[in-house]
């Protein structure tokens, strides 16, 4: 309950936290997911006991080199913070319309006589927590902005923090990859991640024939392609879409790949860790964050798994075709 509420009022500022609260009781859902036969063949077995380890990481990274790049880019266009709005809507109502107004016309304006001495902001802690630095750091970081910059705070507090939040993050991201290690642990992911409650709705499903469940719910059209791809290759063995819950921690939050296949290459078989299916994977075209994760979970599985498990980015069946070309 409490946190339905938190969710709601930070929609004010960011509609997007309202995604997946709501949902179309008529539509038909789902069966509840189970494991079928495939989850339990040799080939499968085997890749999930290469792949269902927990790891940790270490990082280490220059915090002046980051305050200097933070700086730099708070201080450009980037940070742009709107001024709070208001809509004022006019009306007149008549003596026999109780219910409603007529003539109404509405204008928006800027919020410009607002105190904001009632609402008490860590800023620094605040930073410091969103964007995981320390306070000293969030500190030196503030004390390097424009004075021009640091008025948007008192503009929009809410927009302001979590936008130098954002900068921060996406400056962080671009120094961590080479300076990542990552360790692994005694922990392991259950099988049950797989069977976990969907609440899915059958136009987002697809009845797959080689995945470790009988459906697989796709986030987009390229994503449902790629399984009915997967499905009809001679070479897939097995395959599973990877639940967001198997997920591999990194210093800018958790990275969820897509999907785990067993290929067959001739007489022996390969195993390939394929990571995204995204419809375009171009570096440019994902945020500093973004690739940063990726990057870290190519470092993972490249460097730390053993030599059967292979991790690529992938935007079609081709693709993936093309990676175990190359694997020796």
């Amino acid at each position: 309950m409490v946190e339905g509420v938190t969710r709601l009022i930070n929609s004010i500022f960011d509609p997007s936290l309202l995604d997946g609260m709501t949902e179309n009781g008529g539509k038909t859902k789902l069966p509840e997911p189970k494991l079928n036969a495939n989850f339990y063949r040799e080939e499968f077995q085997a890749l999930w006991k290469e792949i269902n380890h927990q790891y940790v990481y270490t990082v280490s990274y220059n915090s002046d080199e980051l305050i200097k790049n933070a700086i730099l880019h708070l201080n450009s266009d980037e940070l742009q913070v709107r001024t709070l709005r208001y809509i004022k809507i006019e009306g007149k109502q008549h003596e026999d319309e109780v219910t409603e107004f007529g003539d109404t016309k509405s204008s928006s304006q800027e919020l410009t006589d607002v105190s904001t001495s009632s609402v008490k902001y860590d800023l620094i802690g605040q930073i410091a927590k969103g964007a995981n630095i320390t306070r000293r750091t969030a500190a030196k970081i503030l004390q390097g902005l424009r004075p021009a910059k640091l008025v948007l705070f008192r503009n929009n507090p809410e927009e302001f923090i979590r936008k130098v939040v954002q900068i921060i993050r996406e400056q962080k991201a671009t120094m961590i990859v080479d300076h990542i290690h990552y360790h692994l642990t005694d922990g392991t992911f259950d099988s049950d991640i797989f069977t976990a409650a969907s609440k899915a709705e059958f136009d987002k499903a697809y009845q797959a024939t080689k995945h470790v469940t009988d459906y697989v719910v796709s986030d987009s059209i390229g994503e449902r392609n790629f399984a009915h791809d997967l499905d009809e290759a001679n070479e897939v063995v097995v395959y599973a879409k990877l639940p967001r819950s198997f997920n591999i921690p990194t210093p800018v939050g958790n990275y969820a790949p897509d999907w785990a296949i067993a290929m067959q290459k001739g007489d022996v078989k390969h195993i390939f860790f394929i990571a995204e299916t995204k419809g375009s994977l171009q570096s440019m075209q994902l945020n500093a964050i973004e690739n940063a994760k990726i990057d870290c979970a190519s470092q993972l599985f490249n460097e730390m798994s053993t030599e059967n498990v292979k991790y690529h980015k992938v935007t079609c069946y081709q693709d993936l075709i093309d990676a175990m070309t190359a694997t020796k």
